[in-house]
């Protein structure tokens, strides 16, 4: 795969072409990505649930995001890599820059964070530095305990007129690139449309400019119930490599996620 970086996004975006994202945690199946075509990875602290086994993201440290990047990052040299910035490791500007600076160091070539306008001041200094943002804003796991559950954001006018004003501030304050999630669909075009950088959905629609799954939820080896945007790959493609190629397609054409998957 050639090297994708945040310009080859940003054309995509101003193409209308379509990508596919996904979460990973270890060279083996970063490999495996990368090697069907995948051009964007999430190192996310979605890790405390699918490889810790908590029932949060909140216990991930910042150690944790940097073991796992530096797999990835061994794993699939050539991808757009992301890695989180974990609960309370971003709330002072100086603290931000050293734990961010470890990240990178790891491999990653930007960050992500949660949150709305309070986080402009960093997102400013953070961008001053050269580091590539990623905000995320709706479904914030990170304030699971404040949004009281995993729940569908923005289903109010006020509550929709909030996100589209976090979005743009955010864009506003130096952001290269965002994640919705659990939005409804028509709330997500809305703000992609409003938006320059690429937009990433996660239960926000299809009309994002890309979509991110985790690996867990895709392949269908998460138990429990599932979320309504959750889609099995797996189930009807044989093999995971399989699985990965029809991901990147249906992505790619609009298929996925369809008004099932949708909110």
């Amino acid at each position: 795969m050639q090297s994708i970086n945040i310009s080859t996004l940003q054309n995509w975006k101003n193409k209308k072409n379509k990508f596919a994202a996904i979460t990973a945690y270890d060279f083996s199946f970063a490999k495996l990505f990368s090697n069907q075509g995948i051009p964007v990875i999430l190192v996310g602290d979605s890790l405390g649930m699918t490889i810790q086994g908590h029932n949060s993201t909140i216990p991930v440290t910042v150690e944790n995001i940097e073991y796992h990047t530096k797999a990835v990052r061994k794993g699939a040299p050539n991808v757009f890599l992301i890695s989180d910035l974990p609960f309370m490791s971003y709330y002072q500007i100086n603290q931000t820059l050293q734990n961010t600076s470890k990240i990178i160091q790891s491999g990653a070539n930007m960050i992500k964070i949660e949150g709305g306008k309070y986080l402009i001041n960093i997102i400013k200094e953070l961008s001053n530095q050269s580091i590539l943002v990623c905000g995320h804003i709706g479904l914030t796991p990170q304030h699971i305990n404040y949004l009281s559950g995993y729940q569908v954001q923005g289903t109010t006018e006020k509550d929709a007129n909030r996100i589209i004003e976090e979005a743009l501030s955010l864009e506003d304050a130096g952001i290269k690139m965002l994640v919705l999630e659990c939005i409804p669909s028509r709330l997500a075009k809305k703000i992609t449309e409003k938006l320059s950088i690429p937009v990433i959905g996660i239960g926000a629609g299809n009309y994002t400019d890309g979509q991110i799954l985790v690996m867990q939820d895709l392949l269908g080896i998460t138990e429990g119930k599932q979320m309504k945007f959750v889609k099995n790959f797996l189930l009807n493609n044989g093999s995971i490599q399989n699985a990965i190629k029809t991901y990147i397609s249906e992505v790619k054409n609009g298929i996925f996620p369809n008004e099932k998957y949708s909110f």
